[in-house]
């Protein structure tokens, strides 16, 4: 062995993972996996027998959390799959800028005004129709990979 002592800098911070691995076998429909590296919701799940060579595939259909496209891969079960950390946390809504952006009140207190609006027409109406209504509204972002979305949407009431 050498006498060289050997020092490695790390630059990863706590979390710094962005997926996990768990084998194919065990994803289950609900579930989320990785497909061609977006994260992505399992809508279905299908598992072939095992053939002449000895694995089980398992075919996965799974739509984008943030982009809403299908998505599909083909796994033998045996092997891990990456699966993406998905956070989901609920924010009160402040205010919504002219260039998109919303304005986003965090449980400790500070703003967050790193987030667009949504693309889903259908929620993006309904978040500007509350907000020029006066409500008090609480916006659901999913998080996951290094994304960040406005998912869902709840009325506490009027101001």
């Amino acid at each position: 062995m050498s006498d060289e002592e050997h020092h490695f800098e790390s630059k990863a911070d706590a979390g710094a993972s962005k997926t996990y691995p768990q084998q194919a076998g065990t994803i289950r429909k609900n579930g989320y996996i990785v497909i061609k590296n977006r994260p992505c919701k399992v809508v279905e799940v299908s598992t072939s027998k095992t053939g002449k060579h000895g694995h089980a595939k398992c075919h996965f259909v799974g739509i984008d959390i943030f982009t809403a496209k299908k998505l599909e891969d083909i796994v033998p079960s045996s092997h891990n799959c990456d699966v993406p950390h998905v956070n989901r946390t609920d924010y009160q809504l402040i205010d919504i800028s002219e260039d998109g952006f919303v304005s986003l009140l965090t449980d400790s207190g500070d703003t967050k005004d790193d987030l667009r609006l949504p693309t889903d027409e259908n929620l993006l109406k309904q978040i500007k129709d509350g907000f020029a209504e006066g409500k008090d509204l609480v916006v659901s972002v999913m998080s996951a990979m290094g994304e960040e979305q406005i998912c869902a949407l709840k009325d506490i009431g009027p101001k």
